[in-house]
């Protein structure tokens, strides 16, 4: 029988990879790429691992990139948990906008013929 030491945890397999799906609470898929030369013909290809992540506290988000740490089996497909998030996703501001809006931005025929029309001040 062993006994575990104190730095046994810390020899765990880390990865750093992206979040590329949120499947639930406290689960997550993250996409792990590399590169690795073709066998004949040597060019570089590129490939990657998805892996099943548990995400204790929820808080990783789509296109975060994530330090994830091998662990016991959570669940059916988890063996991974997340350690840190090395950097959040930079996100674009999603508005709303009108058909008023994109009417007068795209100029159109009826558009173009107002404008020629209208007095200029």
């Amino acid at each position: 029988m062993s006994t575990a030491t104190p730095g046994a945890r810390s020899a765990r397999k880390t990865l750093i990879g992206f979040v590329t799906s949120r499947m639930g609470a406290k689960s997550i898929k993250v996409t792990i790429p590399y590169k690795t030369p073709h066998a004949l013909y040597h060019k570089v290809i590129n490939r990657k691992t998805v892996v099943h992540v548990h995400d204790e506290k929820n808080e990783a988000g789509l296109g975060d990139k994530v330090e994830i740490m091998e662990t016991r089996p959570v669940s059916r497909l988890k063996r991974w948990r997340i350690v840190s998030i090395i950097e959040r996703a930079k996100l674009a501001t999603s508005e709303a906008i009108s058909e008023a809006d994109v009417a007068a931005a795209v100029p159109t025929k009826t558009t173009a013929k107002a404008a020629e029309s209208a007095p200029q001040a």
